[in-house]
């Protein structure tokens, strides 16, 4: 017995060292792949992202089939990443968002067909699940999670968030790691928006990049992290970490992701970089432009071993299937990461070109290419040639490429040359390559000299990639946002919310509450006779911002009006805004407040979570700022017209008709203008566009939630419409 107790000893330490060890990324999630054929040193992905699979459009499916696999076929590439919303999840009229069975059969079979079309093997296919993908989810496993039972990930047993894949290849590694964000409890739209990565999930991910930092061999290694949520739209996690910091500290070369679509502009990218300063607290909320803070490196160069690591990584948004039949083929050369985005909207495509060398100095310059650049790290073999794959259904008879010099004011060519292709017996790609002198293209303007590659195959077609800029120096060349691209991948809205949240709420209180303390001290002083007689003796801007004053002083005079208004915006401050079935009509009713949804965590009887924080600000910020705020100011303007109406009424009926008559034309105009009252008939205007507004809100929550106004929010509802009516009525006479 104690023999046999003293064997059984280590494999009982090793079970119970496993059971409290962190949760690491399991071995299975860690797959290792040897890639074969030319050419060497070069590996490509195909990635698509934001499928939205509906039963409402078949379209998207059925043109999925017929570009995509023919496409993958072509392009034969190592890996295909999806990332995220594979079904849409949604009604017809888009207010109803939750699992549709019938879509997650229609993506299995679709994906089942692309494998055949391709043939490629369905290791090689990576599929995260997006925010649509997770509306009403209650728990991961569960019946209504369709992910679990018809992805590729889930066939193949890839459970859990984060997985990643080694590519080997000539000596170097190129690691892909995925990384699934989603709620864990999947709230239905609109309050579902965000990505939501917890703690534990940040070590998974942190442990899987840096799961070769230890090798002995220091073989070099690129990695790339691909998920669905962009990091502007990605929360912290409960101890207040952020994936950026992951990010920065394991060095990644890019983060692919989807989520926001090409309707928000094509340059949805972002430059990160670790500063050597302390960043500004504006950083931490927003960006201006896409390499905001990122100053150009000296030319003494650190080239010492011992010198820091930079610290920098891409984010590189792709646009959409849904709307934009997109899709994006990625390539590392040498450890040069390059893409090229492909629209399938105009028809399938006979030719692909992707120039892996030189970089974009736009989109795809690091500060790391600099040091390369100054320290020759990467070797002079890296930088001696011009290089492009080149992916074609027909035999290809020529690839050229041409550089302009943009100096003149006008693209003058400087080279224009025929490529070789490097040939092999066993090749999977096309690689063509061409010597330059690349020091002669030194230049301290990242985007002086403009490369382009031209293909024509044995039918005659010809093709030409976009012009980029590039810098062999490895400076970058600065791009800035459109307003639109500025909005949803600049501002960090996860760390905005809160900020936005009390500054509503801090000037809603002080539009009402300041000026019912002036009337209480200063009594009868601020009214509209003082502020007209002593007019003229005023400037423009203190006229209008007694003005503006005297609106709200007018509003706290109307008690009623007043009092409602305060005990509203406390309502909505401290307690729920409305109740309803957040996850699914079968569910158990709960109720939401400015601070989330309040709800039980699965698998506990008693632990309640604010879920959906920041997701209920598409909620909380409109109303207050789109309905409550523009409701304030509405009905303080009609108590001042009707003050300001009953002094003009009782100073015109006061006077004689003939010192009427000998006022200027333009004091009768303006008189004419207070009995027509038609700046009250205006207010009524806007009344109706802010309750259009508050109109369309109600009824989103009333689709997306199974709610009965009456019942679950009627203080939310009906408030402001009952409250402008009685203003309405309350300032008709004088």
């Amino acid at each position: 017995m104690e023999t046999r107790a003293t064997r059984l000893l280590p494999v009982f330490l090793a079970l119970v060292a496993a059971a409290v060890a962190p949760s690491a990324v399991s071995r299975d999630e860690r797959e290792v792949r040897e890639v074969s054929g030319a050419p060497d040193g070069v590996v490509w992905v195909a990635q698509l992202s934001d499928l939205h699979f509906s039963v409402h459009h078949p379209e998207r499916a059925y043109d999925f089939r017929r570009y995509v696999g023919p496409a993958l076929a072509m392009v034969n590439p190592d890996l295909v990443l999806i990332t995220g919303d594979l079904t849409d999840g949604k009604s017809k009229d888009l207010l109803t968002m939750k699992q549709n069975e019938v879509e997650w059969v229609e993506y299995e079979s679709t994906l089942n067909d692309i494998i055949q079309i391709s043939k490629l093997p369905r290791s090689n296919f990576y599929d995260l699940r997006g925010n649509h993908d997770s509306f009403g989810v209650p728990e991961s496993g569960g019946d209504y999670d369709f992910y679990q039972k018809y992805s590729i990930n889930a066939k193949l047993r890839r459970q859990g968030r984060v997985q990643s894949i080694t590519l080997e290849k000539s000596g170097r590694k190129h690691l892909f790691v995925g990384f699934d964000s989603t709620m864990e409890i999947g709230l239905r739209g609109p309050t579902n928006l965000f990505g939501h990565p917890t703690d534990k999930q940040l070590i998974e991910l942190d442990q899987a990049l840096s799961q070769w930092d230890t090798d002995f061999d220091k073989a070099p290694v690129t990695k790339i992290a691909f998920g669905h949520f962009p990091l502007s739209f990605s929360a912290l996690t409960e101890s207040g970490k952020s994936i950026k910091d992951v990010f920065l500290k394991q060095s990644l070369a890019a983060y692919l992701c989807g989520h926001l679509h090409t309707r928000f502009g094509k340059n949805l990218k972002r430059y990160y970089h670790r500063a050597v300063q302390e960043p500004s607290l504006s950083e931490h909320y927003y960006q201006f432009d896409m390499h905001q803070g990122y100053a150009i490196p000296s030319n003494k160069e650190n080239c010492s071993e011992q010198a820091a690591n930079i610290e920098d990584f891409w984010e590189w948004e792709m646009g959409d299937w849904r709307k934009s039949r997109s899709m994006r083929i990625l390539a590392v050369d040498d450890g040069h990461v390059s893409y090229t985005d492909i629209d399938f909207r105009l028809g399938s495509k006979s030719i692909i070109i992707l120039p892996t060398f030189p970089l974009d100095s736009r989109f795809m310059q690091r500060a790391s290419a600099s040091r390369d650049f100054k320290c020759h790290t990467m070797g002079a073999s890296t930088f001696d040639t011009v290089r492009t794959l080149v992916f074609s259904k027909h035999e290809i008879v020529s690839v050229s490429v041409k550089i302009y010099d943009s100096r003149p004011g006008t693209l003058e060519v400087v080279i224009d040359s025929e490529m070789k292709r490097v040939d092999s017996n066993d090749t999977r790609g096309h690689m063509y390559l061409v010597p330059w002198n690349w020091r002669a293209f030194e230049d301290p303007s990242p985007s002086r000299y403009w490369l382009q590659i031209e293909v024509m195959d044995i039918t005659g077609d010809t093709s030409v990639s976009q012009l980029r800029p590039f810098s062999v120096n490895g400076l970058t060349a600065r791009v800035n946002w459109t307003w639109k691209e500025f909005f949803v991948i600049g501002i960090q809205w996860a760390s905005i919310y809160h900020p936005a949240l009390w500054c509503a709420v801090s000037l809603l209180f002080s539009l009402l509450l300041a000026p019912q303390v002036s009337t209480m001290v200063l009594k009868d002083q601020l009214t509209y006779k003082s502020l007209y007689t002593n007019g003229s003796q005023r400037t423009s801007l203190k006229s209008l911002a007694g003005g503006f004053i005297w609106l709200f002083v007018e509003l706290a005079r109307v008690i009623v009006l007043w009092f409602l208004l305060l005990v509203y915006s406390m309502y909505l401050v401290f307690l729920p805004w409305l109740y309803g079935h957040p996850i699914t009509e079968g569910g158990n009713l709960t109720y939401m407040t400015c601070r989330g949804w309040i709800l039980k965590r699965p698998n506990s009887a008693n632990e309640v979570v604010h879920a959906g924080i920041p997701d209920v600000m598409v909620i909380v910020l409109p109303h207050l700022y789109f309905v409550l705020l523009p409701t304030i100011v509405i009905l303080a303007s009609m108590a001042a017209e009707r003050t300001a109406y009953r002094e003009h009424y009782l100073s015109w009926s006061g006077k004689k008709k003939d010192d009427y008559y000998k006022k200027s034309r333009r004091e009768i105009k303006h008189e004419k203008f207070w009995n027509g009252r038609w700046i009250r008939k205006f207010l009524c205007l806007l009344c109706l566009v802010v309750l259009w507004k508050h109109w369309k809100l109600c009824r989103a929550l009333v689709k997306a939630y199974a709610m009965n106004p009456l019942v679950h929010a009627p203080v939310l509802f009906f408030f402001i419409p009952a409250l402008m009516g009685f203003a309405i009525y309350k300032t008709s006479s004088i």
